[in-house]
């Protein structure tokens, strides 16, 4: 097992209190109590933060770091870190050597071993190819414990999606309305233009466009001219009077504003469905501004998916395109990807902690996603019942199982105390 895998396996077993029965005692033979193991701490530092333990009959209140060996302790540099002098416990798997900190105090140090049930677990778990690699615990994880944990990745996934509306409340100069027009814009880009809709939609002079609102060939117009679509398009010629009568404009809206169009090339037009042209794509979300029915004040006043569901049925303006519009299924993946995250973010920002609850809410209105990360869940046992399930399901192959980080995640650690190897109660997952 590679080293660093090993650390974190000390760092659960440290945790969970995994530990040996009987009196523990540091390396020159002082007894020591754990009271308390602290608190995990992902980020730079100390490996737990605020650890209660005895030693010695003596409470010490500070950090425990964790080494698979002491003179890791050296080798990370620890001892001439001023972060590190407030460690009271060194935590090892093997003493190679005694550790000073910056300021020359001599740490004690306990040596932990990883029971050997729970290493091979690991290892196991690690090496498995199957998707989702603990399928084999899945159908003895009791339904509590599956429905705790998906709701937890469902706010987790929520939170993970506030980072980007976060920065871009930031470069919008806290503009809830341009961040939320951002947002739908993203979403508008369906996975395959998500980017490049990004860097249109910050393109959009909103005290441009606005002026003409009521105009929807012009929102269009605007909308074209600067996404660059439709560069190159003649007007005159084999194009339909529609078409022509937007080429007009476009030049038009490219000389009031001094608007420079987006490379062609930015966008991506290969293997696509007509309806999922970013052309038309563009032209819908030109109607839904004209028509006024994205304004963020009035999304947040929703509560039921209905509602917002009429709110955003819109079919595209038809200057440019076929008045194609969107589907339910569209919707939905619109209010997954841009109405709820922005109600969360939203109400994180103003302390309004109803609008975070509303917006799981929602994605509890709505049917699960269908792809083949569900589907493998499904095989193994765990059936996402909404969209707030299947986000949470997406979260956890993106964020836990792509990464193995495995000992985050409370499918884990019950693999890890399986005391051998059983049979598998499902059926392998298969694609």
């Amino acid at each position: 097992m590679m080293e660093d895998n090993m650390e974190k396996l000390l760092h659960y077993v440290w945790q969970h209190r995994i530990l040996p029965p009987g009196e523990l005692h540091t390396t020159d033979g002082r007894t020591v109590e754990i009271i308390n193991p602290g608190l995990h701490n992902l980020n730079a530092g100390p490996d737990f933060f605020n650890a209660q333990v005895r030693i010695g009959g003596a409470l010490w209140v500070g950090n425990v770091e964790i080494h698979c060996l002491a003179s890791d302790w050296y080798r990370h540099r620890h001892d001439s870190d001023p972060a590190y002098n407030n460690v009271v416990l060194h935590v090892v798997e093997r003493e190679d050597c005694t550790v000073t900190t910056e300021n020359g105090t001599v740490l004690p140090q306990i040596v932990v071993s990883v029971p050997p049930y729970i290493a091979e677990n690991y290892a196991e778990l690690l090496a498995e190819d199957a998707y989702p690699p603990c399928y084999r615990i899945i159908p003895q994880v009791p339904p509590l414990t599956v429905h705790a944990w998906m709701d937890a990745l469902a706010a987790e996934r929520l939170e993970h999606k506030t980072q980007r509306i976060e920065n871009w409340i930031k470069r919008t100069e806290g503009d809830w309305q341009r961040t939320f027009f951002i947002t739908l814009a993203r979403a508008f880009g369906f996975g395959t233009n998500a980017e490049a809709f990004e860097q249109w939609a910050f393109q959009i002079r909103q005290d441009q466009v606005g002026k003409h609102r009521d105009n929807p060939l012009q929102v269009e117009a605007y909308f074209m001219a600067v996404a660059g679509l439709l560069e190159g398009t003649e007007t005159s010629g084999t194009v339909s009077d529609d078409m022509a009568m937007l080429l007009r404009e476009i030049k038009f809206m490219k000389s009031k504003f001094s608007i420079v169009p987006m490379k062609r090339q930015i966008w991506k037009l290969g293997r696509l469905r007509p309806q999922n042209f970013p052309q038309v794509r563009i032209s819908q979300l030109a109607a839904l501004y004209s028509s006024e029915r994205i304004n963020f004040s009035d999304i947040r006043s929703m509560k039921q998916i209905s509602d917002i569901r009429k709110a955003l049925s819109v079919k595209a303006l038809g200057f440019a395109t076929k008045p194609y519009g969107l589907s339910e299924k569209s919707i939905d993946l619109l209010v997954i990807n841009a109405i709820c995250p922005t109600l969360f973010a939203y109400g994180r920002y103003c302390g309004k902690d109803f609008l975070c609850e509303m917006a799981i809410e929602l994605l509890a209105q709505i049917p699960p996603e269908q792809n083949h990360v569900i589907r493998y869940w499904q095989r193994a046992g765990v059936t996402a019942e909404h969209a707030a399930d299947s986000q949470a399901l997406l979260h956890l192959k993106a964020k836990y199982c792509d990464t193995k980080d495995c000992l985050r995640c409370r499918f884990g650690p019950i693999y890890l105390q399986k005391r051998q190897r059983q049979d598998a109660a499902c059926n392998l997952p298969k694609a």
